[in-house]
Parts: structure tokens; sequence; C-alpha cells
């Protein structure tokens, strides 16, 4: 089922995720429901608390870039260990039509849960995919994207959020907003 993605600055995206306990329906549900939401927002990524869900889950597709990469439904996931620095124009699902620099981690190792509850590493993610697995980690932390940015970036793009939920509380504009960057 597609899920409403929360806008920035809902304070339900500051909240931290709690880990989940037991992978079980109600986990491999919610796991589905990201996949179709992120799919259905035209995403590569999305964590539970972009759709008010507080379990550490993570659904990232990065194939249509990294076409090697398979879907990844992560449950638990752990940032392990980290090389190097790039700097990654990211987008954001929950900050739609925005996209600014960010530095990340250049390689990340990640531990997790897979769907099934088995336990999986992605040893030396990089490219897109290391981006999205930080990007989507920083989620379940209540740390977006912004929280990167200096503070005057971060205040004019919130202005401009107010100001899109506004419109569509109202009706009068779309979120479809045409990104060239992916939205993670």
């Amino acid at each position: 089922m597609v899920r409403d993605i929360l806008i920035w600055p809902d304070p339900r995206l500051k909240e931290k995720a709690k880990p989940v306990a037991r992978v079980d329906r109600a986990i491999q549900s919610l796991v589905d429901d990201l996949f179709e939401t992120m799919y259905a927002a035209e995403g590569v990524g999305l964590a539970a608390t972009q759709i008010g869900a507080l379990d550490r889950v993570v659904v990232v597709d990065v194939s249509p870039r990294q076409q090697e990469q398979k879907p990844l439904a992560l449950i638990n996931p752990v940032i392990v260990s980290s090389t190097g620095t790039t700097t990654w124009t990211e987008g954001c699902l929950s900050v739609p039509g925005e996209s600014e620099e960010v530095e990340r981690a250049e390689s990340v190792t990640v531990q997790a849960l897979d769907r099934e509850g088995r336990r999986i590493e992605i040893v030396g993610a990089a490219g897109l995919l290391a981006v999205a697995l930080q990007h989507e980690t920083d989620h379940l932390d209540g740390t977006l994207f912004v929280d990167h940015l200096s503070a005057l970036k971060r205040e004019v793009i919130r202005r401009r959020m107010k100001k899109l939920k506004q419109d569509i509380a109202e009706g009068r504009r779309p979120l479809d907003e045409g990104e060239d960057q992916p939205a993670l």
C-alpha cells in the first residue's frame, strides 16, 4: 500500500526509530509498503520514519543508477565502518523539490536483518548506494539531509517547505517537481 510521506518540518521526522525486536508479518508488510511508496514517489530510498512508523526499517533501490545493485530491505541497519569522504548532491522525499550538497563517507559497511530476518552485511558500499545507506540511516535517528546544511540554507528550505505544505493543503500545488537528483 502506498503511504503518505511526511514533509519536513513535520516534527515526527525528528523522532528516533525503535529497534525491531522480531521480523514478523507486520514488519514485512511495512517493508512492502515502504517499497511501494518509494517507487510511487520515484525515490531511491525511504525510511519508516518518513511515513510515520517508528521502526528501524529502511528500503533502498539504486539499481536504476547502479545496475549491479539489487533492492535492499534493511531492518535495524547499523553502519559499522566508513572510509573516506565525498560530497553528493542529495534530495529527499520528505523535502520535495530541494537538493543540496552534503558531505558523507565515501564507503560504508552496514549490518542489518533482511525482510526474512536473516543477518546480512553490505561491505564497502560506494557511490549512490553508500550515500543512500547513510541518508536513510540518518532518518532513523531523526536526522535529515538539511541538518547537514548551514543554518541559513536550512531556514530558507524550511520556509519553502512550509509554503509547499500550505499550498498542498489548499490544493494549489502538486508534489511533482521534476527533480534531476534522485530523492532518498
